[in-house]
C-alpha cells in the first residue's frame, strides 16, 4: 500500500512554547536561554546540560519527567524516547498526528536545541582506542537534530551556539515568532552538520586501504570563502577547505581563483628548498619564470628576475626566508600580484603594504599537501604527492662524471623542472635558471623556447646544465642542448634509445645522469 504524504501548506510563522536543550558545548546557552524564557517558552532538559541551566537560575522540566524514564545505560539513553520524538515530530496541521499526540499525552517540542559529543576532537587524542571513539559517539543528539530539521516546517533546530543570536533576533523582531525561512534554512545547516558527523566516524573506522590508496573518498569541506569569479569573470567560483593551514593574508585584495592555483604552485615549488641557501622563485600561470639560490634573498631575485625580464609582471614571487627591507625596495621595481614568505620584517611589511593591489602572503612552511585531488569524467582523480626532488638519486652514464659543481646545477635544475608544466625543459649555471621551456608538446620545442627566453635576456649558455622532467626520446634533443652550451644533463632514462642519447652525449664530453623517475606535471 502506498501512503500519500500530506499535503498542508507550512506555516510562515511559527510562536515557540516549548524547547528541548541538550548541548555538550554550553559556550552561550545561559543568555541564550534567558531569552528564551523572556518570551515564555519552556525549557526542557537532561543531565548536565538541565544542571548548569538550574545552576544560573533557570526553570527547567527535566526529560525523565517528560518521558516517565530515567536514564539509562549509563547515560546513553535519555532522549530516545517516542514522547520527545513525538513531540518533535508532529505536524502541527495533521488530524491524525493531533489524536497520536492526544492519545500519548505527547505534547509538541517548537524548538530543539542540540550540539554533538565532539567526537573529531576525541579520536585525535593520543591514547585514542576504539573504546573511546565509541563513547564519542552521539547518537541521542543526532537524532533529534535529524527529526527537528525534517519536521522544519513546524519546528526549529538549532545546531550550533553560533545561531542562537540570530534565533534571539528572529524572536525579538517577529514578537515571538520564527519564520519560515529561517526554520528551513538551520533545517539545511543542520542535515549539513550531522552528514559531516556521520563522514568524522566514518573516516575514523575506514581502514579499507588498498596498495596505499583508500577503496573510496570521503571530503568534507565547509565553504570558506566565495571567490569574485572563476578562472574567468564569466565562471562561478568558491574556495572549500582550510586556508589557514598552509598561509594568512597580511594585506590587499581578496585572493581570486587563479591566485589560489598560483599559491599553491609556488608553495610546492618553495619546499623543495625549505632547507637550502636563499632562493627565490617568481612564477606565472602556475610555471617559474626563473629561480635562483644565492648568499642573500636580494641576489637570489636578481638571479631569478635574469632568467625572464618580461614575464614576471602582474605574476608572484616566493622565498624561503624572511623578507627584508632590502628585497622589498628591489622587488617594488615591478608589479607582483602576489608576495609569499615565511615572515616578513616589519620595515619591510610597512613598505610593500605601500600599494593596494600587491597580497603579502605569510605561509607555513610545514603544511604540504599529503594527497592530491583532481576532477575528470565526472569523478575524482586521487595520487600521492611527489616526494621533494632530492629523494631522487643521480646515476652517473656516461664516460665523463659531473663535477662537484656539475652535480649542485643538476639537482637544482631536476628540482625545478619538476614544477614546469610538461614537456619541460630547464638550463642552469650558478644555482640559477638562465632558461624556462614550459608546456609544449616536443621536447625539442621547449628546448628552444628555453634558450630563446634566456638569449633574449642577454644570459650566456656555455658551462650550463640541463634538465628534462622526462627522457629525451631521441639523442636530437640532448644534442641541441650541447649546441647551445649545456655541458652536463639530467634526465629519468628509461626510453628505449637510451644508449643512442648515451653515445650522443660522449660524443660532445657531456656529462649526464639518471634519476629513475621522471616528474610529469600536467
Amino acid at each position: 500500500m502506498t501512503i500519500e504524504p500530506l499535503k498542508l501548506p507550512a506555516p510562515n510563522h511559527v510562536r515557540p512554547r516549548r524547547a528541548l536543550l541538550s548541548v555538550f558545548d554550553k559556550k552561550g546557552l545561559i543568555p541564550f536561554a534567558q531569552g528564551l524564557q523572556k518570551y515564555g517558552i519552556e525549557l526542557v532538559s537532561s543531565g548536565g546540560t538541565a544542571a548548569h541551566l538550574r545552576a544560573a537560575g533557570l526553570s527547567v522540566t527535566d526529560v525523565a519527567d517528560v518521558t516517565g524514564a530515567p536514564p539509562m545505560l549509563g547515560g546513553r539513553v535519555k532522549t530516545l524516547h517516542p514522547v520527545i520524538h513525538g513531540g518533535i515530530l508532529a505536524r502541527r496541521d495533521a488530524e491524525e498526528d493531533q489524536k497520536d499526540l492526544a492519545m500519548y499525552g505527547i505534547r509538541p517540542i517548537d524548538l530543539v536545541v542540540v550540539n554533538l559529543y565532539p567526537f573529531e576532537q576525541a579520536v585525535k587524542r593520543q591514547d585514542v582506542n576504539d573504546a573511546i571513539a565509541a563513547e564519542n559517539i552521539d547518537i541521542g543528539g543526532p537524532a533529534m537534530i535529524r527529526a527537528a530539521a525534517k519536521n522544519f516546517a513546524y519546528t526549529t533546530v538549532v545546531s550550533s551556539p553560533h545561531e542562537y543570536s540570530v534565533i534571539l533576533s528572529s524572536l525579538e523582531g517577529s514578537d515571538g515568532h520564527l519564520p519560515l525561512d529561517l526554520r528551513r534554512r538551520l533545517a539545511h545547516r543542520a542535515f549539513s552538520m550531522t552528514a559531516a558527523y556521520d563522514q568524522a566516524i566514518t573516516n575514523y573506522f575506514d581502514d579499507d586501504v588498498e596498495d596505499d590508496l583508500p577503496t573510496q573518498i570521503h571530503l568534507k569541506l565547509p565553504r570558506t570563502s566565495v571567490l569574485r569569479y572563476g578562472e574567468n569573470p564569466h565562471q562561478k567560483a568558491a574556495f572549500y577547505g582550510s586556508q589557514e593551514q598552509f598561509f594568512t593574508q597580511l594585506h590587499g585584495k581578496e585572493l581570486s581563483y587563479n591566485n589560489l592555483i598560483d599559491l599553491d604552485a609556488a608553495l610546492a615549488l618553495i619546499h623543495e628548498f625549505s632547507d637550502e641557501a636563499p632562493t627565490i622563485a617568481i612564477l606565472k600561470h602556475t610555471n617559474p619564470c626563473g629561480v635562483s639560490s644565492a648568499d642573500t634573498l636580494v641576489q637570489a631575485w636578481n638571479g631569478a628576475f635574469a632568467t625572464d625580464t618580461q614575464s614576471p609582471f602582474g605574476g608572484i614571487v616566493v622565498m624561503n626566508r624572511t623578507c627584508t627591507l632590502e628585497l622589498a625596495e628591489a622587488i617594488d621595481s615591478i608589479f607582483l600580484e602576489l608576495i609569499i614568505a615565511p615572515s616578513f620584517d616589519s620595515n619591510a611589511l610597512e613598505s610593500l603594504k605601500k600599494k593596494k593591489n600587491r597580497r603579502l602572503i605569510l605561509f607555513k612552511p610545514s603544511a604540504i599537501n599529503t594527497y592530491l585531488l583532481r576532477n575528470a569524467l565526472g569523478g575524482l582523480l586521487y595520487q600521492s604527492t611527489d616526494p621533494r626532488a632530492d629523494e631522487d638519486s643521480l646515476t652517473p652514464v656516461t664516460d665523463r662524471i659531473p663535477t662537484e659543481k656539475e652535480l649542485l646545477d643538476l639537482m637544482f635544475a631536476w628540482r625545478i623542472a619538476k614544477h614546469v608544466k610538461s614537456n619541460a625543459i630547464v638550463y642552469a649555471k650558478d644555482q640559477q635558471t638562465i632558461g624556462i621551456g614550459a608546456g609544449q608538446m616536443s621536447r625539442i620545442d621547449a628546448s628552444e623556447i628555453a634558450v630563446s627566453k634566456g638569449t633574449k635576456s642577454g644570459l650566456n649558455f656555455e658551462g650550463c646544465v640541463i634538465a628534462s622532467d622526462a627522457f629525451f626520446p631521441f639523442p636530437d634533443g640532448l644534442v641541441a642542448a650541447a649546441d647551445s652550451g649545456a655541458i652536463a644533463a639530467v634526465q629519468p632514462g628509461g626510453s628505449i634509445r637510451d644508449q643512442e642519447v648515451i653515445d650522443a652525449a660522449n660524443e660532445r664530453g657531456m656529462a649526464m645522469v639518471f634519476t629513475g623517475k621522471r616528474h610529469f606535471r600536467h
